[in-house]
């Protein structure tokens, strides 16, 4: 089986175009196989978006799939937006979102933090749970350390999925874990840098 988070080339392509709305405001998506939520946003990631409250100045969609958490964060907010990836089919769609959405954004292919410098005003994370927990908790920890101070980290995970362990482990690493939303077994968190 082809994870999301693995590059597979011999994978066959299904390229699939649709729309999504913020309010009144549109934005047009291209998806394919081999990526998360192939055809449409999921109701998760969905919540996350619709749940995080107005941001400024610089955002890292971590883990950004094709790229439409920080698409519409960035369009919405006027934020300078940064994308990463394990995957460079993933990646090769998020600038091809990015282009059609009229959105500039910096893309990186990385695992993890290994390849991203620097610090953020806010992170985005749909963490890719069947990495298992070792890479879930490694990409809380690299937030931690990528954010400015008086930074927001948001993650989005279910229930069934260990959102209340998740709770724990942010709750340690930030002090703080703040609960946005909660819905149907959907938990969007908010984490506060010192």
């Amino acid at each position: 089986m082809t994870h999301y988070f693995l590059d597979d080339p011999t994978l066959a392509d299904d390229y699939r175009d649709f729309m999504y709305y913020y309010g009144e405001t549109s934005f047009v998506f291209t998806s394919n196989s081999g990526v998360f939520s192939h055809g449409g946003v999921d109701e998760a990631t969905n919540l996350l978006i619709k749940n995080i409250p107005p941001l400024r100045g610089s955002l890292l969609d971590l883990g950004c799939g094709y790229g439409a958490i920080g698409i519409v964060l960035a369009k919405m907010f006027a934020l300078t937006l940064t994308q990463s990836d394990v995957n460079p089919r993933a990646l090769r769609l998020a600038e091809k979102n990015c282009a059609q959405n009229n959105v500039a954004a910096t893309v990186l292919l990385s695992d993890c933090f290994a390849n991203i410098g620097g610090k953020f005003d806010a992170i985005t994370l749909n963490p890719p749970i069947h990495a298992g927990k070792s890479v879930v908790y490694a990409l809380f920890e690299g937030a931690k350390a990528h954010l400015n101070a008086g930074g927001r980290f948001y993650v989005v995970m279910l229930e069934k999925h260990g959102a209340k362990t998740a709770a724990k482990k942010l709750t340690e690493l930030f002090g703080n874990c703040g609960i946005l939303c909660r819905k149907k077994g959907v938990f969007v968190f908010e984490m506060l840098a010192g």
